[in-house]
């Protein structure tokens, strides 16, 4: 039997082609969606006959889990509660996006022991899971109106080539599946990286749209300094910070993103690519440190959500930004641990600049010596 084909692009409304989609799964159908990668199948994983179904078609290797697609690393964390700081710093920075997690699955805590127990066995072997929020709006759609996860694999049997239209959907598995939303070809055409976490080292087992050295990359430990406009304060602080970590690693401060750890600066108020101050840089210069390359950078929704760890000058500089970004709350901080401020010499003599510096210095140095940033080596 033919499955009924929903070409997404004549439609009028995207809203009604989800609720099709989701009330097909919500009746134990299997649906073939669109996603940013390849086509994806997918079936509700509280309806144990659907996800059998798709497992049939899909056929996994022995002890391979079947994908979870979930809406956000909230429920990430719902489902493996010890989530290790790497995968929580993975998650916030690659989703929703083409990057799977296969992670630990603390069972007894963990949101699958709510699933059907043929579900848990088949998204669950050996304790571990693989976890994935698409980047798709009709995936994305379906999740929000659906109850629990969806079970998602790619839209072919395991001996097929990825299917990267809808119409191959159809031509490979369409009479095993029920509905098609065809919405031409999908984006990337090739499937998301599959990550494996386990405490916290990383292993790429298979590198899709984004490759190992860029994962590498974003699993990386970032830190950022922000002041108002990225020209003296912060500065001054990420090339201290960045010289004292490299001296806690004992490498080179040019060594230090090999390492996995990002220093980066920022102001809230600040214009792009403006110079350092003449002053920051000649006391920079005192401290054999170069800040005659520094081009100012504005705080950006990116930096905010990729950054581990914030620290302000001042508390009015944390204020606005945990005002635009609460969920930045629990990693933003001012560098002083008394909550002090320190002050913008901007305008005074070389001196004041001098004794900015030594001010912060001496508070990054309480940092260095605090963190554990638990990287994998």
């Amino acid at each position: 039997m033919s499955p009924l084909v929903i070409d997404v692009n004549q439609t009028d409304d995207p809203r009604d082609v989800i609720h099709r989609a989701v009330q097909a799964l919500v009746e134990g159908k299997l649906v073939a969606f669109p996603s940013e990668t390849v086509y994806v199948m997918a079936a509700s994983a509280l309806n144990e006959a659907a996800v059998q179904r798709l497992a049939a078609i899909r056929q996994p290797e022995p002890n391979e889990p079947l994908c979870l697609a979930i809406r956000s690393t909230d429920d990430a964390i719902d489902f493996a509660p010890q989530l290790p700081s790497l995968g929580l710093r993975l998650a916030r920075r690659c989703w929703p996006g083409p990057v799977t997690l296969e992670v630990e699955d603390a069972q007894l805590e963990s949101v699958i022991q709510r699933l059907p127990k043929g579900v848990q066995a088949l998204v669950a072997p050996e304790k571990r899971i693989r976890m994935r929020v698409p980047a798709h709006d009709m995936l994305l759609g379906a999740l929000r109106l659906v109850a629990g996860p969806l079970v998602m694999s790619g839209a072919r049997r395991a001996t097929d080539p990825d299917t990267i239209t809808g119409k191959e959907v159809v031509q490979r598995i369409g009479s095993e599946i029920d509905l098609v939303l065809d919405e031409g070809k999908s984006r990337f055409g090739q499937r998301s990286s599959l990550v494996r976490i386990t405490g916290n080292q990383l292993q790429v087992l298979r590198s899709g749209v984004i490759s190992e050295a860029n994962l590498k990359r974003l699993a990386s430990w970032m830190v950022i300094v922000v002041c108002t406009g990225n020209t003296c304060r912060s500065p001054m602080a990420e090339v201290l910070l960045r010289k004292r970590l490299a001296e806690k690693f004992g490498v080179s401060a040019e060594e230090l993103e090999d390492r996995g750890v990002l220093v980066l600066s920022a102001g809230i108020a600040a214009a792009p690519g403006g110079r350092a101050a003449a002053e920051a840089i000649a006391i920079m210069r005192e401290r054999s440190l170069d800040l005659s390359q520094h081009e100012s950078q504005p705080l950006s929704d990116r930096l905010v959500r990729y950054a581990d760890l914030i620290l302000t000058m001042t508390r009015g500089h944390r204020e606005a930004i945990v005002s635009h970004w609460p969920e930045a709350g629990a990693r933003t901080f001012t560098i002083s641990h008394n909550r002090g401020d320190v002050a913008d010499p901007i305008g005074g003599p070389a001196d004041l600049y001098r004794k900015c510096a030594e001010q912060i210095d001496a508070h990054l140095a309480e940092w260095v010596n605090e963190l554990d940033l638990d990287k994998p080596q």
